[in-house]
């Protein structure tokens, strides 16, 4: 990237918002949140929709940046959500944080494969939580995008690769039933996936993207097959 680029970058108003603290999104470390603007996808359940259809936000990284300098040894690392991070290139923002000491996790649906393998070959990232949103078959109607197969690459890089991850579902039982966990289940054994797979629920507000409400149907956790070790999130 050149010089004026990479400045560029740096001065546009890319971080919607700032939360300053969670003991929550990182397990095990004291972090902050930076939910950066916009995405492609259009997941009904999305509860982050000002975030998804925003063109900018309220902080440049170079703020961002400010903020990080008061806040070292502090905070233990930075959680870069959305919206969908990897939208932007993040590779100089990412350095300048490991410089000031603080470890990174990357909240992503790993639709933006180029750029989140630039940021693991770069040993920018220490942690993933990687959205696996619906089977293949579903992913359409469920995310509103046909980015299906930039996920899988995303998905077999990572099982592959070193930078430590999980993969988590978001369950609304109208739109996926234990049918369709049991698939993404049996495709994560069949491309050895070892770690945990967190289902969490479905978060009911005022603002997903789909107005939906509450899941009419009941998900039933025993009919899901445990081939792999699941850990169920509220």
């Amino acid at each position: 990237m050149s010089i004026s680029r990479e400045n560029n970058l740096l001065n546009d108003k890319i971080v919607y918002d700032l939360t300053k603290f969670t003991h929550l999104d990182y397990r095990d470390h004291l972090a902050c949140i930076l939910w950066f603007a916009g995405c492609k996808m259009r997941c009904s359940y999305c509860y982050n929709k000002d975030i998804v259809y925003a063109k900018s936000g309220k902080y440049t990284l170079n703020d961002i940046v400010g903020f990080l300098r008061t806040r070292v040894g502090l905070l233990d690392g930075v959680v870069l959500s959305g919206g969908e991070a990897t939208e932007h290139d993040l590779n100089s923002f990412c350095r300048e944080i490991k410089e000031l000491g603080f470890l990174i996790k990357l909240d992503t649906s790993g639709i933006n494969f180029n750029n989140l393998y630039n940021l693991c070959e770069s040993n920018l990232i220490d942690y993933i939580a990687l959205d696996y949103k619906a089977p293949e078959y579903k992913y359409k109607s469920v995310t509103g995008s046909n980015k299906f197969e930039e996920f899988s690459k995303s998905l077999d890089f990572l099982i592959k690769g070193e930078v430590g991850f999980e993969v988590r579902t978001t369950v609304h039982a109208d739109l996926l039933n234990e049918d369709d966990i049991n698939f993404i289940i049996k495709d994560l054994k069949k491309r050895g996936y070892s770690n945990d797979y967190f289902l969490q629920n479905f978060l009911e507000t005022e603002k997903n993207i789909g107005n939906i409400e509450a899941s009419k149907k009941k998900f039933d956790k025993t009919k899901i097959e445990n081939d792999i070790n699941i850990i169920y999130r509220n």
